[in-house]
């Protein structure tokens, strides 16, 4: 939680993140803009939440969030920051193969962590399964091109150091058109895909019509 520790990056990716997937929240399910609390009705499940950098925002949008990880450590910190923020957050330590698939959320987030999964057809496939009917899900994640290999593993794992060195196996990176056919495998359909890029001039993040690294998929399920 440190904003100039480690996940300093992080940090700064998240603002943009959040902005689209609240607008894309807010206009799919016909949400006040104006609403202090516009995610009051709204159940919310945070895949490979972390430390709850994405799970803490959505909790106080109003969302009844649940944070999962399937890693112990991450959840634990996640439930030390969120005693000190007095947000009502479930946390969990399970995987979504691991859910009881008779509780189903209005929305799924599921930022950054395909690349790091084994098999991506039985992930996606305990994701929707989790999911609503008419539900959103949000798929972050990173393509598979020569842009991609220079840029976050060459550039931030070995020259900037914005990550450990091995976080990423670019073999494991899939193209928008791979993943959106996995989706639509299991009837979740594309409303909106955008690129994230990063400009180093500015220091800051911004959505982006260029898909060539970072992007975002925002599904829905009919």
């Amino acid at each position: 939680w440190n904003v100039n520790g480690k996940f300093k990056p992080l940090h700064m990716f998240n603002p943009i993140r959040i902005e689209y997937i609240k607008e894309k929240i807010i206009n799919h399910f016909n949400l006040s803009h104006e609403k202090f609390s516009p995610f009051s009705n709204l159940s919310i499940l945070d895949i490979g939440c972390g430390g709850g950098l994405i799970s803490e925002p959505m909790a106080r949008l109003g969302g009844k969030v649940t944070g999962i990880d399937a890693s112990k450590k991450n959840v634990e910190v996640a439930k030390i920051h969120c005693k000190k923020t007095k947000l009502k957050i479930n946390y969990l330590n399970k995987s979504p193969e691991q859910m009881n698939n008779n509780e189903k959320f209005d929305i799924i987030l599921n930022l950054e962590v395909v690349e790091h999964v084994d098999d991506l057809d039985l992930y996606l496939k305990s994701c929707a399964k989790l999911l609503k009917k008419n539900g959103l899900i949000f798929t972050a994640t990173l393509n598979r091109t020569f842009t991609s290999y220079i840029k976050a593993i060459i550039g931030a794992e070995y020259i900037l150091r914005w990550l450990p060195v091995g976080t990423h196996e670019w073999n494991k990176f899939i193209k928008p058109e791979e993943l959106e056919e996995k989706l639509v495998k299991e009837k979740l359909y594309t409303q909106d895909i955008k690129g994230l890029s990063f400009n180093p001039f500015l220091n800051k993040w911004s959505r982006s019509s260029n898909l060539d690294v970072n992007y975002i998929i925002c599904s829905s399920k009919n």
